[in-house]
C-alpha cells in the first residue's frame, strides 16, 4: 500500500503500510429481502457531480436501476446519510420526462406511495431512517427495462488547519443489525461509474488529493477552479495519477501529489462497487491570513436576506505547557477478537512516547466497562511492562455499554490537572443507558475535555457530537477511505494547544435574527467558526468576536456589507434551515421524553421542513405524476426552488471565481498571525505520539473488522 502524506506525517507511514483497505461487510446499494425469491435488480449506471465553492457542497446521483426479470418490481436503494446534508431535489422520469418531488409529512408521504404502488402508477419516495441512510423507493420498475433518477443534497464545506475534506459517504458502516439481518445489497455498478467533482477557491490551492483513489484525475480547468474525475466502464483499463518525487534536498517522505494544474490524466478504473467512500482532500497555500468571508441570497429589498459568515482566525493560540491526563476509553466488542493483538502493540507504543509528568488511564467498553489500568498511572516501565502483559490477555466480547465506559472513565479525574478524555467508537450504545440526555447530564457534571473519532457512517453521530459539545470538545468523522494520519493530527494540533472559551459573537445592526448557531462555547486551533442568518436591512454591521485563552480576554472587530439583491447563492436558505432543525432536534433530544413541550417542536421542526422542502425524521420526498399531485392538491413549490437553484448554479459556472472575504478594508484578526496549517510547528510531543499511535492502530482493527465481517 502507497501512503502519500503532508508534511510532518511520516512518523506511522510505517505503521500504516500494514494496513489493506478492504470492503465493508454492508454498503450503500439496491435492497433485497434476505430470503426473497425474486430476481435482484441491478445498477447499470451511477454517476455522481459534486460542485463545491466557497463554504457549501452540491452533490447530484444520478442512477439508472435494471430489472431482468419478465415481471414489474419495486427498486429501494439506500445509502448513508452524509453529515450535515439536506436533501433538496429528487427527480424521477416518468415517460421519458423528469418529475421533481414536493416534501410532505412522512407518515402521509408513505401512505400515498403505497397507494400508487398498489394502483400500478409511478411513484417514488425518499425517506431518512434517523441518522443512518437515506432510503429511496421507486415503483414499478418494468420488465426488462430501466428506471431513472437524480438526487441532489446539499452540506456546508469547511477548514481544518487549511485542509478542506469532502466525503462521498457509501460505506454503510453495519451497526443497523435489525436492518441487515433482513436486506442483502447489490452494491455493484453493471455498466457506468463516474464521479466529477468542481472545486473552486477563492484562496490558493496547493494540492488536492485522495487517499484511497489514486486513479483520480485532478486538473486545474480555471484560475481558481479544479476537476476531480474518475471513471469505470466495463473493459476499460486503470490509469494511475502519479505523485510528485521529493527535492534532492527533501526526504523521500515528502512527496506530495501533483498540485492540481499539473494533472491531466484521465482517470478511468476498470469496475466500480459502491462499497467504498470517496474522500476528496485540499490544503490551502500556508501563511494566509485571518480572514471573515460572507455569500448571502437576498431576492428583492423587500425580501429577507440569508447569509452565511466564516470566521477564520490567525493561529495565536500557545502550546500548552505541563503535564496532563490522558483517559482511553476504547471499544472492545465482540467484533474486536482477531485484532486485539494489534491494539495491545498500539497502546504498547503509545504509553512508551509519555511524558514524566503526564499520566494515562485505558478503560475497555463492551457490554460492562473495565478500569483497566486501576486509575491513572504514571509512565514509567516499571508500570507500563506489566499492565501490558495483563492487558495481552483479555479477550474482546459481547456488545456496546458505551455508557458505562465514559462513566468508569470519569471516575478519579484530578480537578488540579487538565484531563483529556479520547473515546473511538464507530458503533452505537445498544446496552445499559441508551438515552442521550444521560449522556450530556454525565458529561456536563465533569470536567474533562471528550475528543471523539467517529469511525464509520452509521455510528450515533447525534449522540457522540452532542457528547463534544457539551464538554467543549470536537468530535472528528472518520471514514475507511480517510487520510488517517492526516487526521490524527488535525486533532492532536487541537489537544497540544489553548482554546478560546466562553466565545460570543455579536452583529450590530442589519436587523439581524435567527442565527445558528445559537451558542459556540470554544474554537479550537485551526477551526473556522461558520454562522447562517437572516437579516432584514443591507449595508453596513459591526462584527464583535471575545473569547478567553488562559486567563485573558481577546476581542476581535471588523465592519463588513450586508448586501442588498443577491441571487447566487440561493441553496443558502435550505442550509440555513437544516443547521436550524439540527439545532432544535438536539435540544428536544435534551428534553426528558415524557415532556409535552417535544409535540410542539416535532410540528415546528415539520412545518420548517416543508417550508424549505427538506428531507428529514418528519418529512419525506414524494414523486407521483403531475396529475395526481393536482389531485392530491400538493403544491409544486420545491420544483420552483429547484428551478431557482438550479439556474444560480449555471449563473455561478460561466463566472470567474472571486474571494468571499468581507473584512478586506478592515482585517478582523491580526495579520501578522497566519492561519493554522496541518504540519505547521507547534504540536505537542505528548498527545501527538499518543493519539496518533493509538488512534492508528485503532483504525487498523476497524478495517480489518469490516474485512473479516
Amino acid at each position: 500500500m502507497n501512503i502519500r502524506t503532508f508534511p510532518g506525517t511520516a512518523a506511522l507511514s510505517a505503521i500504516l503500510t500494514l494496513t489493506t483497505v478492504a470492503a465493508p461487510a454492508d454498503a450503500a446499494g439496491l435492497l433485497k429481502p434476505v430470503n426473497s425469491t425474486l430476481p435482484e435488480l441491478s445498477i447499470r449506471e451511477h454517476h455522481v457531480n459534486v460542485v463545491l465553492e466557497h463554504s457549501y457542497a452540491v452533490t447530484t446521483v444520478e442512477q439508472v436501476f435494471h430489472n431482468p426479470s419478465p415481471q414489474a418490481l419495486e427498486a429501494i436503494y439506500s445509502f448513508p446519510v452524509p453529515d450535515h446534508a439536506a436533501v433538496g431535489e429528487f427527480t424521477y422520469w416518468i415517460d421519458g420526462q423528469p418529475v421533481t418531488g414536493e416534501v410532505i409529512k412522512k407518515q402521509q408521504a408513505r401512505t400515498l406511495y403505497e397507494q400508487e404502488k398498489q394502483a400500478g402508477h409511478e411513484a417514488a419516495l425518499v425517506e431518512q431512517d434517523s441518522y443512518k441512510t437515506f432510503d429511496i423507493s421507486v415503483t414499478p420498475v418494468q420488465a426488462n427495462s430501466d428506471v431513472r433518477i437524480k438526487l441532489v443534497y446539499i452540506q456546508p464545506a469547511h477548514l481544518d488547519s487549511g485542509v478542506g475534506r469532502y466525503v462521498y459517504p457509501l460505506e454503510d458502516g453495519g451497526v443497523d443489525t435489525q436492518k441487515n439481518a433482513f436486506w442483502s445489497r447489490n452494491e455493484v455498478v453493471d455498466e457506468k461509474f463516474s464521479f466529477n467533482m468542481r472545486l473552486a477557491s477563492g484562496y490558493p490551492i496547493d494540492s488536492i488529493r485522495l487517499p484511497q483513489h489514486s486513479q483520480a484525475a485532478i486538473q486545474q480547468i480555471a484560475p481558481n477552479q479544479w476537476q476531480v474525475s474518475m471513471a469505470s466502464q466495463v473493459g476499460a483499463l486503470p490509469q494511475t495519477v502519479l505523485s510528485s518525487a521529493p527535492s534532492a534536498d527533501q526526504p523521500p517522505e515528502a512527496a506530495q501529489p501533483l498540485p492540481a494544474e499539473q494533472i491531466s490524466t484521465a482517470g478511468i478504473v476498470p469496475a466500480a462497487s459502491l462499497d467504498q467512500d470517496i474522500v476528496v482532500y485540499w490544503r490551502h497555500s500556508q501563511n494566509l491570513p485571518g480572514t471573515l468571508d460572507l455569500i448571502s441570497y437576498k431576492q428583492s429589498d423587500t425580501t429577507p436576506g440569508t447569509f452565511m459568515m466564516t470566521l477564520t482566525p490567525g493561529d495565536d493560540l500557545g502550546v500548552l505547557q505541563g503535564g496532563r491526563d490522558w483517559v482511553f476509553v476504547l471499544d472492545v466488542s465482540g467484533s474486536m477478537q482477531g485484532k486485539y493483538s494489534t491494539l495491545v502493540e498500539g497502546v504498547r507504543q503509545g504509553l512508551t512516547k509519555l511524558q514524566p509528568d503526564d499520566r494515562f488511564k485505558v478503560v475497555l467498553f463492551n457490554n460492562a466497562a473495565t478500569d483497566f489500568s486501576g486509575g491513572f498511572k504514571p509512565a514509567t516501565a516499571e508500570v507500563i511492562t506489566p499492565l501490558l502483559n495483563q492487558l495481552e490477555q483479555y479477550q474482546p466480547g459481547s456488545g456496546t455499554d458505551l455508557y458505562s465506559g465514559l462513566a468508569q472513565g470519569l471516575k478519579g479525574l484530578n480537578t488540579d490537572r487538565s484531563t483529556a478524555m479520547i473515546l473511538v467508537t464507530d458503533g452505537v450504545a445498544n446496552l445499559g443507558v441508551t438515552e442521550r440526555k444521560r449522556f450530556l447530564e454525565l458529561l456536563e457534571k465533569a470536567d474533562v475535555r471528550l475528543f471523539t473519532f467517529v469511525m464509520g457512517n452509521s455510528a450515533n453521530r447525534p449522540l457522540l457530537n452532542s457528547m463534544t459539545e457539551v464538554s467543549n470538545g470536537f468530535a472528528i468523522s472518520v471514514s475507511n477511505a480517510d487520510d488517517i494520519v492526516g487526521q490524527l493530527m488535525l486533532a492532536t494540533s487541537k489537544m497540544t494547544h489553548q482554546a478560546m472559551r466562553d466565545v460570543e459573537l455579536k452583529i450590530d445592526g442589519g436587523r439581524v435574527t435567527d442565527l445558528t448557531p445559537e451558542q459556540i462555547n470554544s474554537l479550537y486551533r485551526g477551526e473556522q467558526l461558520t454562522v447562517l442568518g437572516h437579516y432584514r436591512q443591507p449595508g453596513p454591521v459591526q462584527i464583535s468576536l471575545t473569547g478567553k485563552v488562559g486567563g485573558q480576554q481577546r476581542h476581535y472587530t471588523t465592519e463588513i456589507i450586508l448586501p442588498g439583491e443577491s441571487l447566487l447563492h440561493p441553496e443558502l436558505e435550505r442550509i440555513w434551515a437544516f443547521a436550524t432543525l439540527e439545532n432544535m432536534q438536539a435540544k428536544m433530544d435534551y428534553l426528558e421524553e415524557d415532556d409535552s413541550s417535544n409535540e410542539d417542536t416535532k410540528q415546528a421542526m415539520t412545518d420548517l421542513a416543508i417550508q424549505y422542502d427538506l428531507v428529514t425524521d418528519y418529512t419525506s420526498m414524494l414523486i407521483v405524476r403531475d396529475e395526481v399531485f393536482k389531485q392530491l392538491n400538493i403544491e409544486r413549490n420545491n420544483q420552483q426552488r429547484v428551478a431557482n437553484e438550479n439556474n444560480a448554479r449555471q449563473q455561478r459556472l460561466q463566472q470567474p471565481v472571486t474571494s468571499q472575504r468581507a473584512d478586506s478594508q478592515k482585517p478582523m484578526f491580526n495579520q501578522s498571525h497566519h492561519r493554522a496549517s496541518l504540519g505547521g510547528g507547534g504540536s505537542g510531543a505528548i498527545g501527538h505520539w499518543i493519539l496518533l499511535l493509538i488512534g492508528a492502530l485503532l483504525l487498523i482493527q476497524y478495517r480489518n473488522r469490516r474485512r473479516t465481517s
